[in-house]
């Protein structure tokens, strides 16, 4: 295999584990970007654009980074309450009075970013092409009854967060969440990273082809994670009454992840497109400046991000999680580099996340999609080089 790319001295480690990825882990294609103290250590690229094609995998060859996109939108909420535009002990209707109806009249801001405002699910799902209507979507929403009251319980939210945090975005600042993400974050900061691909990028052909691609048997290419989910988790995913199952399907049939259009809309829950360096310089973004650059986060904004809001049993995905304010954090479901990290994996593959403390910010972006929901082996096995790498581990 043929990498791409450049390594610090000292973080070799990540090198090697890019490597056995391709060469034990079926990789196609796939690129991994690491910053410390906001200055690029790692970055490498392999394998080919397209899961299914032959053309090479370029610097700068971006990819469908499905969940890891709500850490995105994470940002623009509390940027926005960091500049005083919104409240996140507010109740969500007072931005947004349709929002009040069928029982959700005390869910809070804080509820929707941590995954406890009780509606995960939509009784009555969106097709592709209505999901893609921010309107329909945010109407949906609105008129759904929680399973749970507000607050009381937390369970992942993997459709309808698009939409309760899109409407939310709007209703506050006037602009959609993708021209806010456009002018106010990866603008300044400099990522190539989109909600809502631009026509223009698209044409270009950076963007590459995703599919699915089995798990290897052998337990290398696992990222020494159980590869067998439990019984409880299974029967969860097989059962389509379970709110696991009825969670994912709130967009029904599953859409088309290479369809332009798709890829031109914004649905910051699952198809937000960036590269690895893309993903990794906007968290590097949000704990520090990079290369003298712009800080998106102050330091009592990363502190909200990762403060603890809902740990436990999640009712959707029927395993232990960790949120803090739109991010996941560092536990048995979703490890990350130390138990201080926040971030956010893409089902399948991607993973960003933060580690103030060690001024590490990564990122990994993959074309070939998987079963994994919360830790794929690919990305845990690079966490665990780039732990490896660091002083003292």
């Amino acid at each position: 295999m043929n990498v791409n790319g450049t390594v610090a001295p000292g973080f070799e480690p990540v090198q090697d584990a890019f490597v056995r990825n391709f060469a034990t882990g079926g990789e196609r294609g796939a690129a991994v970007t690491v910053y410390r103290d906001g200055h690029r250590v790692v970055d490498l690229w392999a394998g080919t654009r397209d899961v299914d094609g032959d053309a090479p995998w370029e610097h700068g060859t971006a990819q469908i980074v499905r969940s890891a996109t709500k850490g995105v939108a994470a940002a623009v909420l509390l940027m926005l309450a960091q500049r005083g535009e919104l409240d996140l002990d507010a109740p969500v209707g007072e931005y947004w009075p349709e929002f009040k109806s069928a029982g959700k009249e005390r869910t809070l801001v804080r509820h929707l970013l941590s995954h406890r405002a009780g509606v995960p699910v939509l009784d009555r799902p969106l097709t592709p092409a209505q999901a893609m209507d921010p309107a329909l979507g945010a109407a949906a929403v609105a008129a759904q009854a929680p399973v749970w009251a507000p607050g009381t319980d937390h369970g992942y939210h993997a459709q309808t967060y698009s939409w309760l945090t899109t409407e939310l975005v709007r209703r506050v600042s006037g602009r959609p969440i993708g021209e806010w993400v456009a002018s106010e974050i990866a603008g300044p900061a400099g990522l190539d990273l989109w909600i809502g691909l631009p026509e223009s990028e698209a044409e270009a052909g950076r963007v590459g082809r995703v599919g699915r691609v089995p798990t290897p048997v052998d337990a290398s290419g696992s990222g020494g994670l159980k590869t067998r989910p439990k019984r409880s988790v299974a029967a969860a995913y097989a059962d389509p009454e379970s709110l696991t199952s009825r969670a994912f399907a709130a967009i029904t049939p599953l859409p088309d992840e290479n369809d332009p259009a798709y890829r031109a809309a914004a649905l910051p829950a699952s198809n937000g497109i960036a590269t690895s360096d893309g993903l990794a310089r906007f968290y590097a973004s949000l704990i520090g400046q990079v290369d003298g650059g712009t800080r998106l986060f102050a330091p009592e904004t990363v502190e909200l991000a990762r403060r603890e809001e809902s740990a436990g049993p999640d009712r959707v995905l029927v395993i232990g999680t960790r949120f803090g304010l739109g991010y996941m954090l560092h536990g048995t479901a979703s490890p990350l580099l130390s138990p201080g990290s926040f971030g956010h994996p893409g089902r399948g593959g991607a993973l960003g996340f933060a580690d103030p403390e060690s001024g590490i910010a990564f990122g990994y972006v993959t074309n070939g999609l998987r079963k994994s929901v919360t830790a794929d082996g690919r990305a845990q096995a690079l966490v665990r080089a780039v732990r490896t790498s660091l002083p003292g581990t």
